[in-house]
Protein backbone atom coordinates (compact mmCIF):
# COMPACT_ATOMS: atom_id res chain seq x y z
CA UNK A 1 0.00 0.00 0.00
CA UNK A 2 1.94 3.14 -1.17
CA UNK A 3 2.51 5.88 1.57
CA UNK A 4 0.25 8.57 2.34
CA UNK A 5 1.36 12.45 0.75
CA UNK A 6 1.28 13.47 4.67
CA UNK A 7 3.53 10.24 6.15
CA UNK A 8 5.79 11.37 3.31
CA UNK A 9 5.65 15.34 4.31
CA UNK A 10 6.70 14.07 7.54
CA UNK A 11 9.47 11.94 6.86
CA UNK A 12 10.53 14.74 4.79
CA UNK A 13 10.25 17.06 7.48
CA UNK A 14 12.47 14.27 10.34
CA UNK A 15 15.36 14.28 7.56
CA UNK A 16 15.60 18.00 6.75
CA UNK A 17 15.00 18.72 10.73
CA UNK A 18 18.25 16.27 11.31
CA UNK A 19 20.06 17.35 8.42
CA UNK A 20 20.12 21.25 9.85
CA UNK A 21 20.81 19.61 13.33
CA UNK A 22 24.21 17.74 11.48
CA UNK A 23 24.69 21.04 9.97
CA UNK A 24 24.99 23.51 13.02
CA UNK A 25 27.33 20.66 14.62
CA UNK A 26 29.44 21.16 12.12
CA UNK A 27 29.17 25.10 12.24
CA UNK A 28 30.01 24.98 15.77
CA UNK A 29 33.17 22.78 15.12
CA UNK A 30 34.10 25.29 12.04
CA UNK A 31 34.43 27.88 14.31
CA UNK A 32 35.65 26.53 17.48
CA UNK A 33 38.43 25.80 15.01
CA UNK A 34 38.63 28.48 13.42
CA UNK A 35 42.19 29.99 12.45
CA UNK A 36 41.04 32.64 10.26
CA UNK A 37 37.38 34.14 10.22
CA UNK A 38 37.04 34.47 6.46
CA UNK A 39 37.68 31.27 5.49
CA UNK A 40 35.29 29.83 7.84
CA UNK A 41 32.75 31.89 6.75
CA UNK A 42 33.42 30.17 3.57
CA UNK A 43 32.68 26.85 4.69
CA UNK A 44 30.12 27.24 6.61
CA UNK A 45 28.25 28.64 3.06
CA UNK A 46 29.62 25.72 1.38
CA UNK A 47 27.66 23.24 3.81
CA UNK A 48 24.51 24.93 3.32
CA UNK A 49 25.55 24.50 -0.43
CA UNK A 50 25.86 21.18 0.04
CA UNK A 51 22.54 20.13 2.58
CA UNK A 52 20.39 22.22 1.76
CA UNK A 53 19.81 22.85 -1.72
CA UNK A 54 21.55 26.51 -1.62
CA UNK A 55 22.30 27.85 -5.00
CA UNK A 56 23.89 31.14 -3.94
CA UNK A 57 24.97 32.48 -0.18
CA UNK A 58 26.49 35.51 0.94
CA UNK A 59 28.14 36.77 3.98
CA UNK A 60 27.66 40.58 4.20
CA UNK A 61 29.34 42.81 7.06
CA UNK A 62 29.03 46.94 7.78
CA UNK A 63 32.28 48.83 8.19
CA UNK A 64 31.73 50.99 10.84
CA UNK A 65 33.65 53.84 9.42
CA UNK A 66 31.13 54.27 6.01
CA UNK A 67 28.48 52.27 7.45
CA UNK A 68 29.11 50.27 3.37
CA UNK A 69 28.62 46.76 3.25
CA UNK A 70 30.86 44.64 1.49
CA UNK A 71 30.56 40.94 0.61
CA UNK A 72 33.12 38.99 3.07
CA UNK A 73 32.30 35.33 1.62
CA UNK A 74 30.02 34.14 -1.30
CA UNK A 75 29.41 31.48 -3.35
CA UNK A 76 27.53 31.10 -6.36
CA UNK A 77 28.38 34.45 -7.50
CA UNK A 78 30.82 36.20 -9.90
CA UNK A 79 34.24 37.86 -8.78
CA UNK A 80 32.73 41.32 -9.71
CA UNK A 81 29.63 40.60 -7.71
CA UNK A 82 32.04 39.62 -4.46
CA UNK A 83 33.50 43.18 -4.73
CA UNK A 84 29.69 44.75 -4.68
CA UNK A 85 29.21 47.54 -2.10
CA UNK A 86 25.40 48.29 -0.45
CA UNK A 87 24.67 51.75 1.04
CA UNK A 88 22.90 50.78 4.88
CA UNK A 89 19.23 50.59 3.74
CA UNK A 90 19.52 49.96 0.08
CA UNK A 91 18.36 46.98 -1.31
CA UNK A 92 17.28 43.78 0.57
CA UNK A 93 20.80 42.83 2.48
CA UNK A 94 20.69 47.18 3.31
CA UNK A 95 17.24 46.78 4.70
CA UNK A 96 18.06 43.96 7.10
CA UNK A 97 21.16 45.39 8.22
CA UNK A 98 19.20 48.79 8.63
CA UNK A 99 16.21 47.30 10.57
CA UNK A 100 18.00 44.22 12.25
CA UNK A 101 15.33 42.39 11.07
CA UNK A 102 14.72 39.15 8.31
CA UNK A 103 13.11 39.63 5.43
CA UNK A 104 11.73 36.58 2.89
CA UNK A 105 11.67 37.09 -0.52
CA UNK A 106 9.35 33.67 -1.64
CA UNK A 107 10.18 35.09 -5.43
CA UNK A 108 12.94 36.95 -6.67
CA UNK A 109 11.68 37.52 -9.89
CA UNK A 110 8.91 39.69 -8.92
CA UNK A 111 10.68 41.51 -5.98
CA UNK A 112 12.02 45.22 -7.24
CA UNK A 113 13.72 45.70 -4.07
CA UNK A 114 16.23 42.49 -5.07
CA UNK A 115 19.01 44.43 -6.62
CA UNK A 116 21.02 41.08 -7.66
CA UNK A 117 24.63 43.25 -7.78
CA UNK A 118 26.09 39.92 -6.72
CA UNK A 119 25.20 38.26 -9.95
CA UNK A 120 24.72 34.51 -10.19
CA UNK A 121 27.44 31.87 -11.92
CA UNK A 122 26.63 30.85 -14.90
CA UNK A 123 24.18 28.34 -15.72
CA UNK A 124 21.96 29.23 -12.97
CA UNK A 125 20.24 31.92 -14.51
CA UNK A 126 16.49 31.47 -15.28
CA UNK A 127 16.19 29.47 -12.56
CA UNK A 128 12.81 30.54 -10.32
CA UNK A 129 14.74 31.27 -6.64
CA UNK A 130 13.66 32.68 -3.28
CA UNK A 131 15.82 34.72 -1.36
CA UNK A 132 16.38 34.94 2.61
CA UNK A 133 18.05 37.22 4.59
CA UNK A 134 18.46 37.54 8.31
CA UNK A 135 20.77 39.69 10.42
CA UNK A 136 24.06 39.42 12.17
CA UNK A 137 23.62 40.61 15.62
CA UNK A 138 26.71 41.76 17.65
CA UNK A 139 25.20 43.55 20.93
CA UNK A 140 22.23 45.74 19.88
CA UNK A 141 23.06 46.32 16.25
CA UNK A 142 23.17 44.27 13.51
CA UNK A 143 26.88 44.49 12.21
CA UNK A 144 25.85 42.32 8.54
CA UNK A 145 23.61 39.60 7.11
CA UNK A 146 23.46 36.28 6.07
CA UNK A 147 21.65 35.91 2.79
CA UNK A 148 21.09 32.79 0.57
CA UNK A 149 18.59 31.45 -2.43
CA UNK A 150 17.22 28.50 -2.80
CA UNK A 151 14.97 27.41 -5.01
CA UNK A 152 11.17 28.44 -5.67
CA UNK A 153 9.17 25.98 -3.99
CA UNK A 154 5.32 26.31 -3.20
CA UNK A 155 5.38 24.57 -0.37
CA UNK A 156 8.46 25.49 1.21
CA UNK A 157 8.39 25.99 5.21
CA UNK A 158 9.92 29.80 5.08
CA UNK A 159 9.36 30.31 8.87
CA UNK A 160 11.61 27.32 9.44
CA UNK A 161 14.05 28.04 7.35
CA UNK A 162 14.36 31.59 8.90
CA UNK A 163 14.67 30.02 12.28
CA UNK A 164 17.86 27.66 11.32
CA UNK A 165 19.41 30.82 9.26
CA UNK A 166 18.98 32.75 12.78
CA UNK A 167 20.84 30.07 14.87
CA UNK A 168 23.81 30.50 12.21
CA UNK A 169 23.73 34.12 12.11
CA UNK A 170 23.88 33.77 16.14
CA UNK A 171 26.51 31.52 15.98
CA UNK A 172 28.34 33.81 13.50
CA UNK A 173 28.26 36.57 15.49
CA UNK A 174 30.22 34.52 18.19
CA UNK A 175 32.77 33.85 15.72
CA UNK A 176 32.95 37.64 14.85
CA UNK A 177 33.05 38.95 18.24
CA UNK A 178 35.94 35.95 19.52
CA UNK A 179 37.84 37.39 16.37
CA UNK A 180 37.52 41.02 17.07
CA UNK A 181 38.61 40.62 21.24
CA UNK A 182 41.48 38.03 19.72
CA UNK A 183 42.57 41.21 17.26
CA UNK A 184 41.78 43.74 19.81
CA UNK A 185 43.91 41.72 22.44
CA UNK A 186 46.84 41.00 19.89
CA UNK A 187 46.78 44.81 19.02
CA UNK A 188 46.69 46.17 22.50
CA UNK A 189 49.79 43.84 23.73
CA UNK A 190 51.35 44.38 20.46
CA UNK A 191 51.12 48.29 21.88
CA UNK A 192 52.09 47.58 25.04
CA UNK A 193 54.84 45.83 23.92
CA UNK A 194 56.09 48.88 21.84
CA UNK A 195 55.19 51.03 24.52
CA UNK A 196 57.35 49.20 26.80
CA UNK A 197 60.11 48.67 24.38
CA UNK A 198 60.46 52.61 24.02
CA UNK A 199 60.05 53.16 27.54
CA UNK A 200 63.00 50.89 28.30
CA UNK A 201 64.93 52.51 24.97
CA UNK A 202 64.17 56.32 26.84
CA UNK A 203 64.94 55.17 30.61
CA UNK A 204 68.83 53.60 29.19
CA UNK A 205 69.53 56.29 27.10
CA UNK A 206 72.44 58.19 27.65
CA UNK A 207 71.34 61.25 28.27
CA UNK A 208 69.32 59.95 30.98
CA UNK A 209 72.06 58.34 33.22
CA UNK A 210 72.79 60.21 36.42
CA UNK A 211 75.95 62.01 36.26
CA UNK A 212 78.58 64.64 34.47
CA UNK A 213 81.72 63.94 36.30
CA UNK A 214 84.83 63.56 34.64
CA UNK A 215 85.10 59.74 35.01
CA UNK A 216 80.96 59.20 34.55
CA UNK A 217 81.52 60.91 30.64
CA UNK A 218 84.29 58.98 30.01
CA UNK A 219 81.92 56.31 30.88
CA UNK A 220 79.54 57.27 28.33
CA UNK A 221 81.83 57.83 25.62
CA UNK A 222 83.02 54.56 25.90
CA UNK A 223 79.35 53.10 25.75
CA UNK A 224 78.49 55.45 22.47
CA UNK A 225 81.78 54.35 21.12
CA UNK A 226 80.74 50.50 21.44
CA UNK A 227 77.01 50.28 21.56
CA UNK A 228 77.00 50.50 17.26
CA UNK A 229 78.46 47.38 17.68
CA UNK A 230 78.35 43.72 18.37
CA UNK A 231 81.85 43.54 20.48
CA UNK A 232 82.18 41.87 23.84
CA UNK A 233 82.07 43.59 26.47
CA UNK A 234 83.29 43.35 30.06
CA UNK A 235 82.15 46.06 32.76
CA UNK A 236 84.74 46.20 36.07
CA UNK A 237 83.66 48.18 38.75
CA UNK A 238 82.54 48.10 42.48
CA UNK A 239 79.43 46.41 43.97
CA UNK A 240 76.51 49.51 43.53
CA UNK A 241 78.31 51.31 41.21
CA UNK A 242 75.56 50.59 37.68
CA UNK A 243 77.18 47.93 35.81
CA UNK A 244 73.83 46.42 35.11
CA UNK A 245 72.14 50.03 34.34
CA UNK A 246 75.49 50.62 31.97
CA UNK A 247 74.92 47.33 29.96
CA UNK A 248 71.48 48.33 29.31
CA UNK A 249 72.67 51.27 27.63
CA UNK A 250 74.50 49.37 25.91
CA UNK A 251 71.68 46.89 24.73
CA UNK A 252 69.23 49.43 24.21
CA UNK A 253 71.31 51.82 22.12
CA UNK A 254 72.65 49.24 19.79
CA UNK A 255 70.70 47.61 16.87
CA UNK A 256 69.89 44.76 19.12
CA UNK A 257 67.58 47.11 21.14
CA UNK A 258 64.36 45.63 19.60
CA UNK A 259 65.44 41.88 20.13
CA UNK A 260 66.15 40.36 24.24
CA UNK A 261 68.13 41.40 27.02
CA UNK A 262 68.50 38.09 28.86
CA UNK A 263 70.59 38.70 32.49
CA UNK A 264 72.01 35.56 34.45
CA UNK A 265 73.65 36.00 37.56
CA UNK A 266 76.70 33.83 37.65
CA UNK A 267 76.98 33.91 41.54
CA UNK A 268 73.03 33.07 42.13
CA UNK A 269 73.19 29.89 40.28
CA UNK A 270 74.95 26.60 41.54
CA UNK A 271 77.54 25.05 39.41
CA UNK A 272 75.16 21.81 38.68
CA UNK A 273 73.08 24.28 37.16
CA UNK A 274 74.78 26.76 35.72
CA UNK A 275 75.35 25.15 32.39
CA UNK A 276 71.92 24.07 31.85
CA UNK A 277 70.74 27.25 32.52
CA UNK A 278 73.16 28.90 30.03
CA UNK A 279 72.78 26.31 27.34
CA UNK A 280 69.49 24.32 28.25
CA UNK A 281 69.07 20.72 27.96
CA UNK A 282 67.41 18.05 26.52
CA UNK A 283 64.83 15.51 27.81
CA UNK A 284 66.01 13.21 30.28
CA UNK A 285 69.31 14.90 30.49
CA UNK A 286 69.51 14.49 34.23
CA UNK A 287 67.13 13.52 37.41
CA UNK A 288 64.56 16.08 36.68
CA UNK A 289 64.56 16.76 33.10
CA UNK A 290 61.24 16.22 32.08
CA UNK A 291 61.53 17.94 28.69
CA UNK A 292 63.73 19.98 26.68
CA UNK A 293 64.27 23.45 27.70
CA UNK A 294 66.15 26.21 26.17
CA UNK A 295 68.88 27.70 27.89
CA UNK A 296 69.46 31.84 28.29
CA UNK A 297 72.33 31.74 24.86
CA UNK A 298 68.81 30.29 22.80
CA UNK A 299 66.60 32.74 24.79
CA UNK A 300 69.10 35.67 23.67
CA UNK A 301 69.38 34.90 20.34
CA UNK A 302 69.69 38.16 17.84
CA UNK A 303 69.99 40.54 21.31
CA UNK A 304 72.27 40.48 24.10
CA UNK A 305 73.62 38.01 27.28
CA UNK A 306 74.19 39.69 30.19
CA UNK A 307 76.58 37.71 32.18
CA UNK A 308 76.53 39.56 35.68
CA UNK A 309 79.19 38.06 38.44
CA UNK A 310 81.29 36.96 35.70
CA UNK A 311 83.87 36.27 38.17
CA UNK A 312 81.95 33.59 40.28
CA UNK A 313 81.45 30.80 37.28
CA UNK A 314 83.41 27.65 37.57
CA UNK A 315 85.94 26.50 36.27
CA UNK A 316 84.59 23.82 33.78
CA UNK A 317 81.61 26.10 32.93
CA UNK A 318 84.29 28.73 31.47
CA UNK A 319 85.57 26.06 29.30
CA UNK A 320 82.18 25.65 27.32
CA UNK A 321 81.58 29.16 27.64
CA UNK A 322 84.98 29.78 25.99
CA UNK A 323 83.91 27.68 23.07
CA UNK A 324 80.95 29.22 22.70
CA UNK A 325 82.34 32.87 22.43
CA UNK A 326 84.28 31.65 19.84
CA UNK A 327 82.60 29.22 17.70
CA UNK A 328 78.73 30.86 18.68
CA UNK A 329 77.77 27.11 18.91
CA UNK A 330 76.90 24.74 21.69
CA UNK A 331 74.88 21.53 22.96
CA UNK A 332 72.48 21.69 24.72
CA UNK A 333 73.42 19.47 27.88
CA UNK A 334 72.80 15.82 27.22
CA UNK A 335 72.01 16.70 23.53
CA UNK A 336 74.35 16.14 20.50
CA UNK A 337 72.63 18.64 18.10
CA UNK A 338 74.30 21.62 17.23
CA UNK A 339 72.53 25.21 18.16
CA UNK A 340 74.05 28.25 16.33
CA UNK A 341 73.47 31.84 17.88
CA UNK A 342 73.62 35.18 17.18
CA UNK A 343 73.87 36.62 20.51
CA UNK A 344 76.09 39.77 22.03
CA UNK A 345 77.60 38.93 25.66
CA UNK A 346 77.92 41.76 28.08
CA UNK A 347 79.99 40.27 31.05
CA UNK A 348 79.97 42.25 34.59
CA UNK A 349 82.27 41.38 37.94
CA UNK A 350 83.62 43.30 40.42
CA UNK A 351 86.34 40.51 40.90
CA UNK A 352 90.01 41.26 40.20
CA UNK A 353 90.46 39.31 37.41
CA UNK A 354 93.78 39.71 36.55
CA UNK A 355 94.35 38.07 40.82
CA UNK A 356 91.78 35.06 39.61
CA UNK A 357 94.18 34.19 37.20
CA UNK A 358 96.81 33.91 38.94
CA UNK A 359 94.96 32.27 41.46
CA UNK A 360 93.94 29.85 38.71
CA UNK A 361 90.03 30.38 39.52
CA UNK A 362 89.79 32.08 36.62
CA UNK A 363 90.89 31.25 32.84
CA UNK A 364 93.63 33.35 31.10
CA UNK A 365 92.11 32.67 27.73
CA UNK A 366 88.52 33.42 28.54
CA UNK A 367 89.52 37.01 30.03
CA UNK A 368 90.99 37.70 26.55
CA UNK A 369 88.37 36.47 25.10
CA UNK A 370 86.24 38.76 27.38
CA UNK A 371 88.44 42.03 27.29
CA UNK A 372 88.07 42.73 24.12
CA UNK A 373 86.38 46.28 24.97
CA UNK A 374 86.57 47.31 28.94
CA UNK A 375 84.66 49.85 30.89
CA UNK A 376 85.56 50.94 34.06
CA UNK A 377 82.72 51.67 36.03
CA UNK A 378 84.08 54.68 39.22
CA UNK A 379 83.66 54.27 42.74
CA UNK A 380 81.04 56.79 44.48
CA UNK A 381 83.56 58.56 46.11
CA UNK A 382 85.53 58.71 42.69
CA UNK A 383 82.59 61.25 41.23
CA UNK A 384 81.91 63.11 44.53
CA UNK A 385 80.69 65.52 42.09
CA UNK A 386 77.55 63.07 40.87
CA UNK A 387 76.51 62.85 44.94
CA UNK A 388 73.77 65.94 44.95
CA UNK A 389 73.03 64.96 40.95
CA UNK A 390 71.64 61.33 42.16
CA UNK A 391 70.76 62.46 45.59
CA UNK A 392 67.96 64.72 43.92
CA UNK A 393 67.18 62.01 41.39
CA UNK A 394 66.32 59.45 44.02
CA UNK A 395 64.29 62.15 46.08
CA UNK A 396 62.47 63.20 43.09
CA UNK A 397 61.65 59.03 42.13
CA UNK A 398 60.84 57.96 45.90
CA UNK A 399 58.98 60.99 46.78
CA UNK A 400 56.51 60.46 43.84
CA UNK A 401 56.58 56.54 44.98
CA UNK A 402 55.58 57.33 47.87
CA UNK A 403 53.16 60.38 47.79
CA UNK A 404 55.50 62.47 49.60
CA UNK A 405 55.86 66.55 49.29
CA UNK A 406 59.34 66.56 49.81
CA UNK A 407 61.09 69.56 48.06
CA UNK A 408 64.67 69.87 48.91
CA UNK A 409 67.90 68.44 51.45
CA UNK A 410 68.93 70.54 53.63
CA UNK A 411 72.68 72.10 53.59
CA UNK A 412 73.90 70.20 56.82
CA UNK A 413 72.13 66.93 55.73
CA UNK A 414 74.37 67.47 51.93
CA UNK A 415 77.31 68.05 53.69
CA UNK A 416 76.92 64.72 55.50
CA UNK A 417 75.81 62.90 52.08
CA UNK A 418 79.60 64.89 50.54
CA UNK A 419 81.73 63.89 53.65
CA UNK A 420 80.82 60.07 53.50
CA UNK A 421 83.00 57.40 51.62
CA UNK A 422 79.75 55.51 50.07
CA UNK A 423 81.43 51.97 50.42
CA UNK A 424 77.92 50.60 49.22
CA UNK A 425 78.53 53.11 45.64
CA UNK A 426 75.29 54.40 44.14
CA UNK A 427 72.90 51.21 45.86
CA UNK A 428 73.83 52.55 49.50
CA UNK A 429 72.94 55.94 48.21
CA UNK A 430 69.58 54.91 46.62
CA UNK A 431 68.50 53.55 49.69
CA UNK A 432 70.11 56.24 51.95
CA UNK A 433 67.80 58.82 50.16
CA UNK A 434 64.44 56.39 50.33
CA UNK A 435 64.73 55.85 54.25
CA UNK A 436 65.06 59.49 54.34
CA UNK A 437 61.86 60.50 52.09
CA UNK A 438 60.19 57.01 54.09
CA UNK A 439 61.00 58.85 58.13
CA UNK A 440 60.51 62.45 56.94
CA UNK A 441 57.75 63.82 58.30
CA UNK A 442 58.03 67.40 56.42
CA UNK A 443 58.68 68.81 52.82
CA UNK A 444 62.97 68.75 53.98
CA UNK A 445 65.32 66.02 55.00
CA UNK A 446 67.59 67.17 57.49
CA UNK A 447 70.45 65.20 58.80
CA UNK A 448 68.43 63.20 61.98
CA UNK A 449 66.86 61.64 58.91
CA UNK A 450 69.78 60.07 57.16
CA UNK A 451 71.31 56.70 58.72
CA UNK A 452 73.30 56.58 61.87
CA UNK A 453 76.13 55.55 59.76
CA UNK A 454 76.38 58.86 58.38
CA UNK A 455 76.41 60.42 61.71
CA UNK A 456 79.06 59.30 63.94
CA UNK A 457 82.22 58.18 63.47
CA UNK A 458 81.90 55.09 61.75
CA UNK A 459 81.12 57.34 58.45
CA UNK A 460 84.49 58.84 58.66
CA UNK A 461 86.60 56.46 60.62
CA UNK A 462 87.54 58.69 63.38
CA UNK A 463 87.27 58.88 66.98
CA UNK A 464 84.94 61.34 68.52
CA UNK A 465 82.65 61.66 71.99
CA UNK A 466 79.36 63.18 71.08
CA UNK A 467 77.67 64.59 74.36
CA UNK A 468 74.07 65.94 74.31
CA UNK A 469 75.29 69.58 74.41
CA UNK A 470 76.95 68.81 71.22
CA UNK A 471 74.26 67.23 69.83
CA UNK A 472 71.80 69.88 70.50
CA UNK A 473 74.74 72.17 69.39
CA UNK A 474 74.61 70.67 65.83
CA UNK A 475 70.91 70.53 65.58
CA UNK A 476 70.73 73.98 66.38
CA UNK A 477 73.18 74.92 63.67
CA UNK A 478 71.86 73.17 60.99
CA UNK A 479 67.89 74.41 61.83
CA UNK A 480 69.87 77.92 61.41
CA UNK A 481 71.88 77.09 58.01
CA UNK A 482 68.66 75.76 56.67
CA UNK A 483 66.75 78.81 57.42
CA UNK A 484 69.51 81.02 56.20
CA UNK A 485 68.98 78.75 52.75
CA UNK A 486 65.73 79.31 52.63
CA UNK A 487 65.69 83.64 53.65
CA UNK A 488 68.93 83.63 51.11
CA UNK A 489 70.77 84.44 53.48
CA UNK A 490 68.58 87.53 55.68
CA UNK A 491 68.65 87.28 59.12
CA UNK A 492 65.67 88.96 60.29
CA UNK A 493 63.68 86.54 57.61
CA UNK A 494 65.60 83.17 59.23
CA UNK A 495 64.64 84.36 62.75
CA UNK A 496 61.03 84.69 61.78
CA UNK A 497 60.86 81.27 59.93
CA UNK A 498 62.56 80.06 62.99
CA UNK A 499 59.98 81.81 65.31
CA UNK A 500 62.58 83.58 67.41
CA UNK A 501 64.05 87.26 67.44
CA UNK A 502 67.19 88.71 64.69
CA UNK A 503 69.04 89.36 68.14
CA UNK A 504 68.77 85.78 68.71
CA UNK A 505 70.10 84.65 65.03
CA UNK A 506 73.09 86.96 65.47
CA UNK A 507 74.26 85.59 68.43
CA UNK A 508 74.18 82.14 67.45
CA UNK A 509 75.92 82.63 63.63
CA UNK A 510 78.24 83.97 65.65
CA UNK A 511 78.51 81.33 68.00
CA UNK A 512 78.50 78.63 65.48
CA UNK A 513 80.72 80.67 63.26
CA UNK A 514 77.52 80.09 60.42
CA UNK A 515 78.28 82.37 57.18
CA UNK A 516 74.89 83.81 56.32
CA UNK A 517 77.08 85.39 53.19
CA UNK A 518 77.19 82.14 51.45
CA UNK A 519 73.20 81.55 51.40
CA UNK A 520 73.13 84.64 49.14
CA UNK A 521 72.15 84.78 45.57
Amino acid sequence: MPPSSTSVLLRRNRVTELRRSETLVDISQEFAACDELSRSLYRVLEKLERHHDVVKAVFAFRDPDTDELSIEAGIGITADGMRSRYKLGEGIIGRVVLSAKPIVVPDVSREPLFLNRAARRRGLHGLATSFLCVPIVYGRAAIGALGIEVELEQDREFDELVRFLEVVAAMTAQAVKAERFAESERRRLLDENTHLRLELKERYELSNLVGNSGPMRQVYEQVAQVAATSTTVVIRGESGTGKELIAHAIHYNSERAKKPFIKVNCAALPASLIESELFGHEKGAFTGAHGRKQGRFELADGGTLFLDEIGDLDVSTQVTLLRVLQEREFERVGGTETVKVNVRVIAATNKDLERAIEDRSFREDLYYRLNVFAIFVPALRERKTDIMLLADFFLSKYAREHRKSIRRISTPAIDMLVSYHWPGNVRELENTIERAVLVCDGNVIHGHHLPPTLQTAEASGTVMTVTLADAVAKLEKDLIQDALKSARGNRARAARLLGTTERVINYKVRKYGVDSARFRR
